[in-house]
Formats: structure tokens, C-alpha cells, sequence
């Protein structure tokens, strides 16, 4: 789609540094320049007035990441590519059938009422729960990691989403400051909300990370 858009050598192209390598490398195929901005704490999409603050002269294009069952503001993201002149392409998540999202939502609500010591996601916008991602408070990376590591043992199928943002991996490195991106990666934590998961499943998933959730303080 870039290609086809005429986007190439010299143009810049705005995209998430939270995860989907895949679309930062296929800027570089269409030999245009991955610029980073941020994303927004809520949704892990990017963040509109983030992507306007790293639009240049050189810009030709914006690519909407939607995460985890949650969608970019894509109203926002076309009122700045209007402005500047850009073309907005999305890059979505595979569908899943109304009966599987139906049954994510009944086990993240089920989670979102029983769960302490986690920051529940937001389910606004039609969340399909993709995946169930918390966030882990603590001082950084370090707890979540252990936190990861205690519901491993507990028999808890968790999975961090994003280990290393774009803009940190050697392939992209960029010197910018994207600090909510930075605060995901080192907080964020998917648990399983699969449509399979039995109601004893689901309990011991509140259990185990309820019994931790107090051992993580906030950094003060």
C-alpha cells in the first residue's frame, strides 16, 4: 500500500514503537524512514497530537496500529493527515467469530470485577479482548517480570505483549522520548481470556495474581 501510494526513498512515515515490527519493516522495504511517536495509555494505539508533534516536511504517511482487541482513533489520526496532507493506513488485527469475542468479553468482565493489585484494561470502543492486558505497578520492568514469573508458577498462562519497543531494538534505533511507550513495555501483562477457559480456570487465575498483586508497591 505504500509502494502502490507512490511513498519511497526520502519520504518519513509516523508509526507505533509499541510492537508490529512487521510494520516498521515494511516502511524500510518501501525505502521510506520509520519516524516513532507515542501511544496513548489507554488504547496502546497512537497517540494523535504525538503523531502531529513528529510530523516534518518529509512525512508522507501515518500507520494506525490497532492492539489487542482495541482500535486507533482513527477519526483524530485522518483530521491530522488532512492538515499535513498525509496518507493514514491501519493496520488491524484478525477478526475473531461474535461467539469467541463474546465469550472474551464474559471472562474479561469476570476478571475486571474480582482482580486487585493489577490495573484492569479499559473496555470502551467495542474491546474484543484480542488479548487481556494489565498493567503490573511497581518500579519497572523488573516487577512485572517477576510478577510474570510467580503466576508462571501458579499455573497461569501469561505472556508480556511488547519485551523490547521499536525504538530500543538495533535494527530501529532512534534517540526520542517516548515515554508511554516505555511505561507499557515495562508494565504490561496479557492474560488468558480464551473462550475455552473454565470457570475453575478463571478462578485461579484471579487467585494467583491477587495473592501477589500486594507485593508490588508503587515507585514513589
Amino acid at each position: 500500500m505504500l509502494r502502490a501510494a507512490g511513498v519511497g526513498v526520502g519520504d518519513e512515515v509516523v508509526v507505533p514503537a509499541f510492537g508490529n515490527v512487521e510494520v516498521a519493516e515494511a516502511v524500510t522495504l518501501a525505502g521510506a524512514l520509520a519516524v516513532f511517536a507515542d501511544v496513548d495509555p489507554v488504547t496502546y494505539c497512537l497517540d494523535a497530537v504525538a503523531v502531529e508533534d513528529a510530523v516534518t516536511s518529509r512525512t508522507a504517511a501515518v500507520v494506525a496500529v490497532h492492539r489487542f482487541g482495541r482500535s486507533a482513533d482513527m477519526g483524530r489520526l485522518h483530521e491530522v493527515g488532512q492538515r499535513h496532507g498525509l496518507l493514514v493506513l491501519q493496520h488491524g488485527e484478525s477478526e475473531a467469530p461474535y461467539d469467541e469475542v463474546a465469550q472474551r468479553r464474559e471472562r474479561a468482565a469476570y476478571l475486571d470485577a474480582r482482580l486487585r493489585g493489577v490495573r484492569t484494561p479499559d473496555g470502551g470502543d467495542g474491546h474484543t479482548y484480542q488479548q487481556y492486558v494489565v498493567r503490573v505497578p511497581g518500579n519497572g520492568r523488573p516487577d512485572r517480570d517477576a510478577f510474570a514469573r510467580a503466576l508462571r508458577v501458579r499455573g497461569v498462562a501469561c505472556r508480556v505483549p511488547v519485551q523490547t519497543p521499536l525504538h530500543r531494538m538495533p535494527e530501529f534505533r532512534r534517540c526520542v522520548s517516548l515515554p508511554q511507550t516505555e511505561l507499557a513495555a515495562d508494565e504490561t501483562l496479557a492474560l488468558p481470556v480464551d473462550g475455552s477457559l473454565t470457570k475453575r480456570d478463571m478462578q485461579r487465575i484471579v487467585s494467583a495474581c491477587n495473592a501477589l498483586g500486594g507485593l508490588l508497591q508503587p515507585a514513589l
